[in-house]
């Protein structure tokens, strides 16, 4: 990407963004809208379509009859597959308008938009489009007499509900193996970041997406979410969220039609540093990345740091120094490294971790301060801190910000008890070049994925969840396939 600053703002100026819900394969305007606004300066991007219950009825009646009268579930496999890989083929010729928007509409970096949310999102799509045609049912031995078929069939309409963090990637996580197994989808993008979703939906229906397939409704969680959570004619609901709210669905799906609720929820990640680490160096400059990766707006986030007190001052040093010279700013510009928060509601939130944090005997070490004033955007300089009592909010809670927890052990055994209280148990890291304390770590620590000696690695054939109040199911791999379809056994009397 050999784009300048200038180069897009000028394509920004130039973006049409459209409001209007995608339902049955066309435009749908509804009657009330709503504002986008950019927490880059505060303006308003867009006017879009606020979604209520006639809207999303609308939505799930169309994904209703798509699913029980056209085609797409009756395709064969090797069909859809293809018509996902055409999906993707024109994502990749509107790579640069999809990344804008993701940039204006929630401030992530245009550079990690386009190099890293859109790569996802194709990734995610051509690795379903090829696996469609790959899956095969089962016929068990059983008697002589008898001939038993296990089939795997799509379980209906699913309706796909996703966070502003990572608009692209985490719809491309639920609406790619839902349509490959043959299922129809409707999704309630964010409030905040809606305009990408309603991009991708118009590039799905050029592609040749059947109408009704994938649809898009825009509006709030307390009215479009509950609609799409209560609704009867939803088979399945996928979430990634807070844990909260997740709550709220498994809630919905019990006062509705007992729908299958697929929960990603929120994250409290440790980061264990080790005195042995391959290259404590990498080691700092990792869990730098990763807390202020996407402005630490990340479930995955390893926003505790447990290091060792061997090499403590060592690693948090270093940590604190590139959080110094982060470079912080106007998504715009290809050279920012992070740009705002979501909105200023967001960032007094995580101002107020801080300063509680703080109140509560921790030492802030660099950040807790927003910049820069006048532009009207919500940005925060990156925050550490370290002497964080391990009962405080701070060591305890998502912030969901670039603020990094300090902890220090001096035993192994310390270092696990610590990583495993708190509610959640989504990610963890561990730095080690001992192989057998890799291994009795990786397992003892309760965490839907632990990266080794890395953090944030990985790729579509590896499955992606949490343990505890951090959720349920997997997205990603075959096995994201499990949550859309459903086992059918045919018993035949030979």
């Amino acid at each position: 990407m050999d784009a300048t600053a200038d180069d897009w703002t000028r394509r920004a100026a130039a973006l049409r963004l459209a409001g209007a819900h995608h339902i049955d394969g066309s435009a749908h305007e509804g009657g009330a809208v709503f504002a986008v606004v950019s927490p880059r300066d505060g303006t308003v991007l867009a006017e879009v379509a606020d979604a209520g219950a006639a809207e999303v009825d609308l939505a799930v009646a169309a994904a209703r009859r798509a699913f029980d009268t056209g085609p797409w579930p009756r395709l064969a496999p090797a069909a859809r597959g293809r018509a996902l890989l055409r999906f993707a083929d024109l994502v990749e010729e509107r790579r640069a308008d999809l990344a804008l928007t993701v940039s204006l509409e929630m401030g992530k970096p245009v550079r990690d938009a386009y190099e890293v949310e859109l790569r996802a999102l194709l990734a995610t799509l051509r690795w379903y489009g090829e696996l469609a045609d790959k899956l095969a049912d089962a016929s068990p031995h059983t008697t002589p007499e008898a001939l038993a078929l296990v089939a795997r069939e799509p379980t209906g309409v699913v309706g796909a509900v996703v966070p502003w963090n990572f608009p692209l990637t985490l719809a491309g996580w639920k609406i790619a193996p839902a349509l490959a197994a043959g299922c129809t989808v409707v999704l309630k993008p964010s409030e905040r970041s809606p305009l990408s979703a309603l991009l991708l939906a118009r590039i799905a229906t050029e592609a040749g997406l059947p109408p009704g397939v994938l649809n898009v409704v825009a509006g709030d969680g307390p009215v479009a979410g509950r609609a799409l959570g209560l609704h009867p004619g939803v088979d399945v609901l996928a979430f990634t969220g807070s844990t909260a709210v997740g709550r709220h669905y498994l809630r919905y799906a019990a006062d509705s039609n007992l729908k299958r609720v697929w929960l990603e929820l929120g994250g409290k990640s440790p980061n264990i540093i080790l005195p042995d680490a391959p290259d404590l160096d990498l080691a700092a400059a990792t869990a730098a990345w990763g807390i202020f990766f996407n402005q630490g707006e990340m479930c995955t986030a390893p926003s505790r740091l447990l290091v060792h007190s061997a090499v403590a001052e060592r690693i948090t040093e270093a940590v604190v120094e590139r959080a110094r010279r982060l470079r912080v700013g106007d998504p715009l510009d290809p050279a920012t490294e992070m740009g705002p928060l979501i909105g200023p509601d967001h960032l007094e939130r995580v101002r107020g971790h801080i300063r509680g944090a703080v109140d509560a005997g921790a030492r802030l070490r660099t950040g807790g301060e927003p910049l820069p004033a006048g532009t009207g955007g919500s940005y925060l300089r990156p925050s550490v801190l370290d002497r964080v009592p391990a009962g405080s909010r701070l060591a305890r809670e998502e912030v969901f910000g670039p603020v990094l927890s300090v902890h220090t052990f001096d035993d192994l055994d310390e270092a696990v008890a610590l990583a495993n209280a708190t509610d959640y148990g989504l990610a963890a890291g561990l730095w080690t070049s001992d192989l057998s304390t890799a291994h009795r770590v990786s397992r003892a620590l309760r965490a839907g994925t632990v990266w080794v000696n890395c953090y944030e690695e990985g790729d579509l054939t590896v499955p992606f969840g949490g343990m505890k109040q951090s959720g349920n199911g997997r997205d990603k791999s075959a096995h994201a396939l499990e949550k859309y379809t459903d086992l059918k056994t045919t018993w035949i009397r030979l």
